[in-house]
């Protein structure tokens, strides 16, 4: 073995290596990559994968799946059994295999288990610390980028502990003292505590480079800026302006009722199909059919092929009827009622009360329970991003060291049964108006485990429970109301009872849920609240706030204790 391999390049074929742009060996393999120290490359032919020498011959006997280069001395390779390292003369580093492994670096790596989390191990295959991950980067200048099972990210040291206590939608390692990380409003950079360099967001970012960054701005226009966040050079003019973005947003209500009146129509429902097929089906004049599957078409709901068939997108699946997530009836609500309630906001910011009863003339609970096919389709909606919000709240709290629960305001039961069948050995009650139970199915797996019951949350509730949940109910109401929910609840638990309530936490320094804190104002008075304002109406109840838990949904969980 000699060192010209650190002068060798790969073929154009990807078959075999040249040394001065001639083969370095007579060999040709199906494929091959670069070397690495201490002289070997991955290489596979008919007989597997395995690592090759400068001559092109192969550095052990054994065969594997896939191989990959040698780092820290060290190659990660996959066998039929699971992944592992090898050393250079082909045996195991040691007896631990994974469902996948990254490289060494810094005495590190990454791994995944079969249950999908990640942690990074040692040299001898031992973890580097207790906490596992949902994933694990590789380690430069001993910090690495690790992301838990919200999808948050954060920094980590060799032995596992957090460099600081910030998490990031996004992150990258440190480059020269700084790294890029992104947040609910766009990319910055961030020093090694984590703070934030500058106050702007972007598009994009790139790590400094002797000082500067290039950036990208969200009007796609394109600089470099210093540590300060200012622009050094204007590298690209935007690619549109601010007015032709505010424009877009202001004809929002183009897209809504587009969309409500395609669901109204049935149109996705008899898809794939032609326009002057649905122009039948739909009762619609000529063409008018055309021009409504070309809107959808703009907004990526519906795709039409060479035959002139137009066929639901992904996206606009979720439109039709069939899907297991329809949307169907929540785009009834929101280009109905809702839209209605919306064109008295004014109503609703000068007086306070919701613009929906200045619409209708009732608050919208009462308007709705008098409307069995708007009630049904209502809570249909509301069924929908149970299921989908409510998937995995199981797993971001642990409701196993409850014997029952009682789901109050739970509507049709999603979240219940999600709960159920998180938890075998869990039972749980329901409770809702009784125009709502009344329809309310529990399902087959469910049978003995679930019931429903029929109570006025504001009145004393027929059922108490050692464990409470109140998920997405206080934001319908104002804070007297609210509070007076709290209070029933209290009322219908002993001390040390645990209350679960589910809803999003408003960010004041960012505005985010803020759109949705004014469509609760608008539609039923009701509030998105932050966290000390939540922590502020628990402590007048009765309640004492244990933590706030994030889930991979807009909502959070925060977990009380009755006082």
């Amino acid at each position: 073995m000699n060192a010209t391999w650190l002068d060798y390049t790969l073929s154009t074929e990807g078959t075999h290596h040249l040394l001065n742009g001639k083969p370095a060996y007579t060999q040709r393999f199906l494929e091959v990559q670069k070397f690495h120290e201490p002289g070997l490359a991955p290489a596979r032919d008919s007989t597997g994968a395995y690592h090759i020498t400068s001559d092109g011959l192969p550095a052990y006997l054994s065969r594997f799946v896939e191989t990959y280069g040698f780092y820290d001395g060290k190659a990660a390779v996959q066998t039929h059994r699971g992944w592992c390292h090898i050393l250079p003369d082909g045996s195991p580093l040691h007896s631990e295999m994974y469902a996948w492994c990254g490289n060494f670096q810094e005495g590190r790596c990454p791994v995944r288990l079969n249950d999908g989390s990640y942690f990074h191990t040692t040299d001898d295959g031992s973890p580097a610390y207790s906490e596992r991950y949902s994933y694990a980067g590789d380690f430069r200048d001993g910090i690495a980028v690790v992301q838990r099972s919200d999808g948050k990210h954060t920094h980590i040291d060799a032995s596992g502990n957090l460099v600081h206590s910030r998490w990031f939608l996004d992150l990258d390692v440190f480059h020269k003292g700084h790294a890029r990380a992104c947040d609910s409003n766009g990319w910055h950079h961030v020093d090694t505590r984590g703070v934030q360099l500058y106050e702007s967001r972007f598009r994009s970012v790139e790590p400094f480079y002797n000082g500067q960054s290039r950036v990208e701005r969200f009007d796609g226009s394109l600089s470099t800026i210093n540590h300060s966040g200012n622009t050094t050079l204007e590298l690209r003019k935007p690619t549109h302006s601010p007015l032709e973005e505010l424009s877009g947003e202001m004809v929002g209500l183009w897209r809504t009722q587009t969309i409500r009146v395609a669901v109204e129509l049935g149109v996705f429902e008899p898809l794939p199909a032609t326009a002057e097929q649905i122009e039948s089906r739909c009762h619609l004049a000529a063409d008018t059919g055309n021009r409504l599957l070309h809107a959808l078409m703009e907004m990526g709901l519906v795709s039409r092929d060479e035959g002139d068939l137009y066929h639901p997108t992904d996206r606009g699946s979720y439109l039709s009827r069939k899907h297991p997530l329809s949307l169907a009836d929540a785009a009834l609500h929101w280009g109905r009622e809702s839209y209605a309630a919306w064109s008295d906001v004014v109503h609703a910011l000068r007086t306070g009360q919701p613009g929906f009863e200045s619409a209708f003339g009732k608050n919208f609970f009462e308007w709705v329970g008098e409307r069995p096919g708007d009630l049904r389709s209502y809570h249909n909606a509301m069924a929908t991003y149970a299921k989908h919000d409510y998937r995995d709240l199981a797993e971001a709290v642990n409701f196993t060291g409850h014997q029952s629960i009682l789901d109050a305001g739970g509507g049709t039961g999603e979240l219940t049964f999600a709960l159920l069948r998180s938890c075998p050995g869990l039972f749980g009650v329901v409770m809702d108006r009784p125009e709502v139970t009344s329809t309310a199915k529990v399902p087959e797996d469910l049978d003995g485990r679930c019931t429903f019951v029929g109570a006025d949350l504001f009145e004393k509730w027929p059922i108490s429970s050692e464990t409470i949940v109140l998920a997405r109910v206080l934001h319908d109401w104002s804070d007297s109301d609210a509070l007076r929910i709290l209070k029933r609840a209290r009322e219908s638990m002993c001390a040390d009872n645990i209350l679960y309530v589910v809803e999003m936490v408003k960010d004041d320094t960012t505005g985010s849920g803020s759109l949705l804190d004014l469509h609760m104002l608008v539609t039923t008075g009701g509030a998105e609240r932050t966290e000390a304002q939540f922590r502020y109406m628990l402590d007048s109840s009765g309640f004492r706030v244990l933590d706030v838990i994030p889930t991979e949904s807009v909502s959070s969980v925060i977990r009380a204790v009755a006082v």
